[in-house]
């Protein structure tokens, strides 16, 4: 790390601790060249996600894109913003371990799959929309995969 000041090659790590609730690390430097002291921080660097649509092209993940598919599923029914951002922020975070580059069906799927514990009647609702139901059919086979499910 290049000191800020006198931009010496060498400074020495002087403390490290955790910051922004552990998801960095700050650590305080000491030029050994001047003495100058200054704060660094260490982040893992997120890639960016990209989202393959079903026709092909791509776009960048949008989070906000999930949770308002979710509160379209469960308007009306007993599930709170908290438990709405937790979904979300799971689906993202599974999808930031496969790779940086998913799906649009993949994402649906993510999201049903956690859907589904958390209410049956948003579960069906988003299904619905996500798997293009026809008629009630359509309704009816994926009622009994649920009840496979679960």
């Amino acid at each position: 790390m290049h000191c800020p000041s006198c931009h010496a090659d060498d400074t020495k790590v002087v403390d490290s601790r955790l910051a922004a609730e552990g998801s960095a690390i700050r650590r305080r430097r000491q030029c050994l060249g001047c003495g100058y002291r200054f704060t660094t921080y260490e982040r893992v660097e997120e890639l960016p996600l990209v989202v393959t649509k079903s026709d092909g092209t791509t776009q960048p993940f949008d989070r906000d894109k999930i949770v308002h598919g979710l509160r379209a599923a469960t308007k009306g029914r007993s599930v709170d913003d908290i438990t709405i951002a937790e979904v979300a922020s799971a689906v993202e975070d599974e999808l930031r371990l496969d790779g940086g580059e998913v799906t649009s069906s993949r994402i649906g799927l993510a999201v049903l799959e956690r859907l589904r514990v958390v209410d049956e009647v948003a579960y069906m609702r988003f299904a619905s929309v996500y798997k293009n139901f026809d008629g009630a059919a359509d309704f009816q086979s994926e009622l009994e995969l649920l009840k496979k499910l679960s």
